[in-house]
């Protein structure tokens, strides 16, 4: 529909119906939040919500910068986990903040962001004469599916006056579930939040919206350029509809539409089910893992991230040690590459802060089916026992 209408969302007059649907799921989407209003908007990814969310949280921290650009500001710090997405040193780069300027906060055991450690590197910062200005906290990481302590991370920004933004793209989504929507708990105490709508409920890419609490303008103030042509202010509606005026793009897709439609078709409770649905599955894909020999989690779960090592016969007797390792670690591109030239699966491996090679299974899809979780790890068995 959208591809045959071909709208581009900026103005109210050339895009009505498309900027009301867009107005409509940035409200519901900031109720789930637990924000009592807010404001945001939708832009091509979740790596482009963190660019917003960089940018804002300077422009709210120092707002001459928007006329007078970086030369007289001080050395901006902003603080992040180790496990965030890469976007956030793109970001940085991007806007002349600098990679060297963002401080990765060291995590536990399971991929969580450690509070007491951002508190100590924050006052650190500032007894080095910098000026930290942002906290991005991760709900979902990419590999381990870790959220971070929200509330705790929370108390320590409202310390030091520091603008915290939740990376949610990828784990946004279990708030739409009552069962556990508690991994996001604290969320409410963000100042922004970047959910993507394409990941876990499975809205057509692209559809990422990035939510901000202030109801204050601070986005059209922050990226407003004010275009006469396009954004006179005498127009005879109400002139807040013309969004574009805090889009940081000009031609603009409807994206917000592939949602609304969605949730229109499936209801609250249906994209409810599709959340309890995946994370049941990846329950099974656990349990399942844990009786089979050769099979070893890194990690219990607590979202649809599922990492686990296959351990091929050859190396089930051997001890733990450095030549263990450094064998397990050719094992997944070997049996990645089988399966590819077989075509039987596409399965993605990968090391990780100091683990060697291993699987990562990502549910989403309510087509898989349990039948689909056992041909996984036979197949996976089928390929490696001779190894």
């Amino acid at each position: 529909m959208t591809e045959a209408l071909n709208p581009s969302v900026y103005t109210y007059e050339v895009s009505p119906v498309f900027l009301l649907v867009e107005e409509a799921v940035l409200k519901k989407m900031i109720e789930f939040i637990g924000w009592k209003e807010g404001d945001g908007i939708f832009n091509p990814g979740g790596s482009v919500s963190n660019m917003y969310a960089m940018n804002l949280a300077r422009y709210k921290y120092c707002p001459d910068i928007k006329e007078k650009g970086l030369s007289g500001l001080p050395r901006l710090i902003l603080f992040t986990s180790a496990e965030c997405h890469y976007s956030m040193k793109k970001a940085a780069s991007f806007l002349g903040i600098g990679t060297e300027n963002v401080c990765f906060v060291e995590t536990d055991g399971r991929g969580k962001m450690i509070p007491e450690e951002l508190e100590r590197q924050v006052w650190q910062a500032k007894k080095e004469g910098a000026a930290p200005f942002l906290v991005c906290a991760t709900s979902g990481t990419t590999v381990l599916g870790a959220f971070d302590p929200l509330d705790e991370i929370a108390d320590v920004c409202e310390r030091h006056g520091l603008w915290l933004h939740v990376d949610a793209s990828w784990g946004g989504s279990a708030l739409m579930s009552r069962k556990h929507r508690k991994l996001l708990h604290g969320i409410h105490r963000a100042d922004s939040v970047a959910w993507n709508p394409h990941k876990m409920l499975m809205a057509g890419i692209q559809c990422c919206a990035f939510l901000v609490k202030d109801k204050s303008d601070l986005l059209k103030k922050c990226y407003s350029a004010k275009a006469s042509y396009l954004f006179q202010q005498d127009k005879f509606y109400d002139v807040s509809y013309d969004t574009g005026d805090k889009s940081i793009q000009c031609s603009r897709r409807p994206d917000a539409f592939k949602f609304w439609m969605t949730w229109k078709a499936l209801g609250t409770l249906g994209l409810e089910e599709k959340v309890n649905r995946a994370l049941a599955l990846s329950r099974y894909l656990v349990e399942e893992i844990k009786k089979r020999e050769g099979f070893k989690l890194l990690m219990e779960p607590e979202y649809a991230n599922v990492c686990f090592w296959y351990i091929p016969p050859s190396l089930r007797e051997m001890e733990e040690g450095p030549e263990f390792w450094a064998k397990l670690h050719l094992v997944a591109p070997a049996i990645k590459e089988r399966m590819v030239k077989k075509g039987s699966l596409m399965l993605g491996y990968q090391p990780h802060r100091g683990k060697v090679n291993f699987f990562r299974q990502v549910l989403i899809s309510p087509q898989v089916r349990r039948e689909d979780m056992d041909f996984l790890l036979d197949e996976i068995d089928l390929l490696g026992r001779d190894m």
